[in-house]
């Protein structure tokens, strides 16, 4: 029986992660080990990935070991995936998503409501900066890095009144109550792909990509597809904030982003779309038809969209 290798990074949610895909794979009757790695954006905590290279600090790694051989396929968080992959790389599987909310965390508030004027509430995240300012724009907002266990120590440290996190990675490490609720994405909108564990592969790896076909999630494929695709025609990276999210019944999606301006002079700007969707093809069509209104937005107020390529 061959023995295949996922890269992962090697904080506790990324090897919960990996070890996740493991046991699914296993079940299928495969045998899997685990290579754990550090990546640079694991390694640069003092500075917003925004200033140091964006997402793929947290890829670059992985990918080397599956151009080597010393993996098979790597499992990345997907919101943390390059809209636009180097040549000779694909990602193959999108699994279930879990849940796609932002959660409040706090010690001290139930919601950012009860927050007093002027508390502090720390985020790595451009866009939930940005949608926390349009919601409470008397609070403090400030740069929270690190993996989840830190940024929780942070908050227990009494650096903050209140942090933002995904739900996802709570519920997955079964940290659950810590969250004091979850945001609406009417409240908070996710960002492109939050929630979904995404794998990548070498693309001439058709051996690996047959053996992750029954781990696809269709419906998640299809949503995470329309909001890349929202991001991937904004040029969205960690310096833009912008949220997508999108949902299915049936074979009918609705996809909602937002876009706010990292200088903070200009109002978020909606957009919106919903359509039948069957197949990739359709679901980035939708998802590029609602990056374009948000162009026609921005432009409409004045506000200039970031230069930074395709992250």
């Amino acid at each position: 029986m061959r023995n295949y290798t996922i890269a992962t990074r090697e904080s506790r949610l990324a090897l919960w992660q990996a070890e996740h895909v493991k046991a699914l794979l296993e079940q299928h009757g495969h045998a899997v080990q685990l290579l754990g790695m550090t990546t640079r954006g694991d390694q640069i905590l003092d500075r917003s990935l925004s200033k140091v290279g964006g997402k793929g600090l947290f890829v670059k790694e992985l990918e080397t070991a599956l151009e080597t051989g010393h993996a098979d396929l790597a499992v990345h968080s997907l919101k943390d995936v390059p809209m636009e992959l180097p040549p000779g790389f694909a990602l193959v599987c999108v699994l279930e998503r879990e849940d796609p909310r932002d959660a409040w965390v706090s010690n001290r508030y139930a919601r950012l409501a009860d927050l007093p004027q002027g508390a502090v509430v720390g985020t790595s995240s451009l866009r939930r900066m940005a949608l926390l300012r349009a919601a409470r724009p008397d609070l403090k907002i400030e740069a929270l890095r690190g993996n989840l266990d830190t940024r929780l120590k942070k908050l227990d440290d009494g650096l903050y009144d209140g942090i933002v996190l995904a739900a996802a990675g709570l519920k997955r490490l079964g940290l659950s109550a810590r969250m004091r609720h979850a945001f609406e994405p009417e409240q908070m909108l996710p960002a492109a792909g939050q929630g979904a564990l995404g794998i990548e592969i070498r693309s001439d790896r058709s051996d690996v990509a047959s053996l992750l076909a029954p781990l696809m999630h269709l419906p998640t494929w299809l949503c995470v597809t329309a909001e890349r695709a929202v991001s991937r025609v904004m040029g969205g990276s960690c310096s833009m904030p912008l949220a997508a999210y999108a949902t299915l019944q049936g074979s009918h999606m609705h996809i909602t982003a937002a876009w706010g301006d990292p200088t903070g002079q200009f109002p978020l700007v909606h957009a919106r779309a919903h359509g039948e969707v069957t197949d990739a093809v359709a679901a980035n069509t939708l998802g590029e038809s609602v990056a374009q209104q948000l162009q026609r937005g921005v432009a409409a107020q004045g506000g200039t969209l970031a230069a930074n390529s395709s992250v």
